[in-house]
């Protein structure tokens, strides 16, 4: 069975399952575990990732405006690799190359016929259904189901640790500027870990919004988890941020709750390491390192971060 996965948490889901022997192509994003990443690359932004959030975001829109994809798809090489399977996703066209990117260039450029897998998880259970789906394509049934039983396992011990729930409110940003609040399974990740999200809507996409709506709301904890940044850009990208008053004035702030999580890496991908996510959310709410992810999945901003 030859794959190419088009999206980096299938990548993650296919070699959990024992089965990155199959993997014959990767996309632009897939860098975990390091087994995969000199797999053949299938796809590229069309756009700069290395600017700030805003040009990112302009140049987003902007492709979106012109009936433009976000990525491209390297249609040579996935001609070459003549897959059987190719994954890829529905669920964001921001996130991923999307399920029409690929059925256009098999229809009209490659005239091959791959089966093609889109996964389009908005809460934690679909993702959890993703492995198993995947699952059951790969001949990996049982595997699937001992991963998703464990990870479930985890969940309730986690659940049943906390003892009850905090009273600490929580925004968690998956976008800065403009500024975007975390949705689909982020909520219930907050929920699990035991604090109460103020901004997320539960299964529901993530939600534009303004500081307006941040600075009234004031919330306890703030946590960045920008989609593809990893800790040292998202520091940089909230640098401007303490120079504004308004800013400095909240309670999160004030007290030294600002953190930053490897957003790319855990929160904005929906595959087995959620479970680790749950655990850095669970770290950040009750301010400790229980589960050693301070420092590579997470760090806490001191209040002398901007001097």
């Amino acid at each position: 069975m030859r794959i190419i996965s088009l999206i980096s948490s299938a990548t993650e889901i296919i070699c959990s399952l024992g089965c990155s022997d199959f993997l014959v192509g990767i996309s632009h994003e897939c860098d975990y575990p390091e087994t995969i990443i000199d797999l053949p690359v299938c796809s590229e932004p069309r756009f700069n990732v290395d600017g700030s959030s805003i040009e990112v975001d302009n140049q987003v829109k902007s492709l979106l405006q012109e009936a433009l994809s976000i990525y491209r798809i390297k249609e040579n090489k996935i001609s070459e690799l003549k897959p059987d399977i190719i994954i890829t996703q529905s669920q964001c066209n921001v996130c991923a190359v999307s399920l029409d990117d690929v059925q256009n260039a098999l229809k009209k450029i490659l005239k091959i016929n791959p089966q093609i897998i889109s996964l389009e998880p908005n809460n934690l259970n679909d993702v959890w259904m993703d492995i198993k789906k995947l699952g059951n394509k790969l001949n990996k049934k049982v595997a699937a189901d001992e991963i998703v039983n464990s990870i479930n396992d985890e969940i309730l011990h986690l659940k049943k640790h906390n003892h009850s729930k905090s009273d600490i409110n929580v925004a968690c940003i998956e976008w800065i500027d403009p500024l975007m609040f975390a949705g689909n399974w982020v909520p219930e990740i907050v929920d699990i870990a035991g604090g109460n999200d103020l901004f997320g809507l539960k299964g529901r996409h993530s939600s534009w919004s303004n500081y307006s709506e941040l600075y009234k709301k004031n919330p306890d904890k703030i946590v960045f988890m920008p989609c593809g940044y990893n800790i040292d850009k998202t520091k940089i990208e909230i640098e401007i941020l303490y120079k504004k008053r308004e800013w400095m004035e909240l309670k999160a702030v004030k007290s030294g709750n600002i953190y930053i999580a490897d957003g790319s890496q855990y929160f904005n991908r929906p595959g087995p390491r959620l479970l680790d996510s749950i655990k850095i959310m669970n770290d950040i709410i009750f301010d400790r390192d229980r589960y050693g992810f301070l420092g590579k999945g997470w760090e806490k901003i001191d209040k002398s971060f901007v001097s």
